[in-house]
Protein backbone atom coordinates (compact mmCIF):
# COMPACT_ATOMS: atom_id res chain seq x y z
CA UNK A 1 0.00 0.00 0.00
CA UNK A 2 1.45 3.34 -0.97
CA UNK A 3 1.67 6.26 1.41
CA UNK A 4 -1.11 8.09 -0.46
CA UNK A 5 -3.56 5.20 -0.12
CA UNK A 6 -2.63 4.77 3.52
CA UNK A 7 -3.34 8.44 4.26
CA UNK A 8 -6.70 8.21 2.48
CA UNK A 9 -7.67 5.15 4.53
CA UNK A 10 -6.62 6.84 7.78
CA UNK A 11 -8.55 9.97 6.80
CA UNK A 12 -11.72 8.00 6.06
CA UNK A 13 -11.41 6.15 9.37
CA UNK A 14 -11.00 9.45 11.24
CA UNK A 15 -14.06 10.90 9.50
CA UNK A 16 -16.13 7.86 10.45
CA UNK A 17 -14.98 8.05 14.07
CA UNK A 18 -15.74 11.78 14.13
CA UNK A 19 -19.26 11.22 12.80
CA UNK A 20 -19.92 8.49 15.35
CA UNK A 21 -18.76 10.69 18.22
CA UNK A 22 -20.73 13.68 16.93
CA UNK A 23 -24.04 11.92 16.35
CA UNK A 24 -23.95 9.51 19.28
CA UNK A 25 -22.70 12.13 21.78
CA UNK A 26 -19.43 10.37 22.34
CA UNK A 27 -18.67 6.88 23.45
CA UNK A 28 -20.49 6.39 26.77
CA UNK A 29 -17.78 4.68 28.83
CA UNK A 30 -14.79 6.73 27.64
CA UNK A 31 -13.75 9.28 30.21
CA UNK A 32 -15.57 7.50 33.03
CA UNK A 33 -13.34 4.49 33.55
CA UNK A 34 -12.23 3.52 37.09
CA UNK A 35 -8.60 4.59 36.52
CA UNK A 36 -9.43 8.12 35.36
CA UNK A 37 -8.36 10.82 37.81
CA UNK A 38 -10.84 13.58 38.58
CA UNK A 39 -10.19 16.03 41.41
CA UNK A 40 -12.75 18.71 42.30
CA UNK A 41 -12.12 21.47 44.78
CA UNK A 42 -13.95 24.69 45.51
CA UNK A 43 -12.34 26.80 42.76
CA UNK A 44 -10.40 24.11 40.97
CA UNK A 45 -11.09 21.08 38.82
CA UNK A 46 -8.49 18.67 37.45
CA UNK A 47 -9.23 15.77 35.13
CA UNK A 48 -6.70 13.30 33.75
CA UNK A 49 -8.13 10.35 31.78
CA UNK A 50 -5.35 7.87 32.58
CA UNK A 51 -7.29 4.62 32.03
CA UNK A 52 -9.02 6.03 28.96
CA UNK A 53 -5.66 7.05 27.47
CA UNK A 54 -4.24 3.56 28.04
CA UNK A 55 -7.32 1.92 26.50
CA UNK A 56 -7.25 4.18 23.42
CA UNK A 57 -3.51 3.56 23.03
CA UNK A 58 -4.02 -0.20 23.15
CA UNK A 59 -6.81 -0.08 20.56
CA UNK A 60 -4.76 2.11 18.21
CA UNK A 61 -1.71 -0.14 18.66
CA UNK A 62 -3.80 -3.22 17.86
CA UNK A 63 -5.24 -1.60 14.73
CA UNK A 64 -1.80 -0.54 13.51
CA UNK A 65 -0.40 -4.02 14.25
CA UNK A 66 -3.16 -5.65 12.22
CA UNK A 67 -2.63 -3.22 9.34
CA UNK A 68 1.11 -3.97 9.37
CA UNK A 69 0.58 -7.74 9.60
CA UNK A 70 -1.90 -8.02 6.71
CA UNK A 71 -0.18 -5.48 4.49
Amino acid sequence: MTMGKFLIVVGVILIIIGLIIHYFKGIPFLGKLPGDIHIRRENFSFYFPLATSILVSLVISLILYLIQKYR
